[in-house]
């Protein structure tokens, strides 16, 4: 009787409505519920990572597959190559703008892998020449970071990198990472990952390394995903129940 109300003509169009409603709401949490999976493999993996003994370059460069690797520990061996390093924008340390600095450390025979040095101020920095001010007195530098990967395209809301205009055959300062293109401005081959090196208690002499903040919860997302099922549920069950008080009202 009720079902056949619902497909009534006086009904029919809001039990389409309701039917939709319902499917949303299922469909929402399910999507929440596969971000609750999303974020739990990501803390197992940086976990793991966390664990894992350190990668060394040059020694291990084709050992591993560095790309599967992120947040790893990693130490490197090579002399930095100034005159083709670039610069990360919309970086910030302790709320001052600034960039990220990101140079080759070439580690053997026309390879390198880019290091992000860390943050320099925006002031006094918006020329590749005022950069030279961060060489470093050694030749042979070693450096200890993480395994990060490149990003070729912007986060939401991001900016992407602006294409090259005739002419121009490098961009020195960049949005995002993006290792594919930065390889073909550097002269190098460049290992498919970069170093962000470890931070350093109380260093305040740029370039200031800065390492990412990790949260490794569940996050919300259980919780949105039981929210949506329950309007899928209060739908459900209560758009029967409506129509039959309504129609012995």
């Amino acid at each position: 009787m009720i079902f056949q109300k619902m497909l009534s003509r006086e009904w029919r169009i809001t039990t389409i409505i309701v039917i939709l409603g319902v499917a949303l709401c299922v469909r929402l949490g399910i999507w929440q519920l596969d971000r609750l999976e999303q974020r739990k493999s990501f803390n197992s993996h940086v976990e793991a990572m966390w664990a894992a003994t350190p990668v060394i370059l040059p020694e291990e460069a084709n050992k591993f597959q560095l790309d599967k690797m992120e947040y790893r520990a990693i130490s490197a061996t090579g002399e930095y190559d100034i005159d083709f390093q670039v610069a990360l924008r919309n970086q910030y340390w302790k709320n001052q703008y600034g960039y990220h600095l990101i140079t080759p450390l070439v580690i053997g025979e026309g390879v390198a892998v880019l290091v992000d040095r860390g943050w320099i101020p925006a002031e006094g920095n918006d020329d590749p020449i005022d950069w030279q001010k961060y060489q470093t007195d050694q030749d042979t530098v070693s450096v200890e970071g993480i395994i990060r990967l490149g990003q070729e395209e912007p986060d939401v809301g991001g900016r992407p990198d602006p294409t090259l205009v005739p002419g121009q055959n490098r961009l020195d300062f960049w949005n995002n990472v993006n290792l594919i293109r930065l390889a073909n401005q550097i002269p190098y081959d460049l290992v498919g990952i970069y170093i962000q090196l470890d931070s350093v208690d109380g260093s305040d002499e740029p370039p200031i390394p800065v390492q990412p903040t990790l949260e490794l919860t569940e996050g919300p997302h259980l919780g949105y995903a039981g929210q949506w099922f329950t309007f899928a549920s209060i739908l459900f069950f209560g758009y029967p129940f409506y129509i039959r008080k309504r129609e012995t009202s």
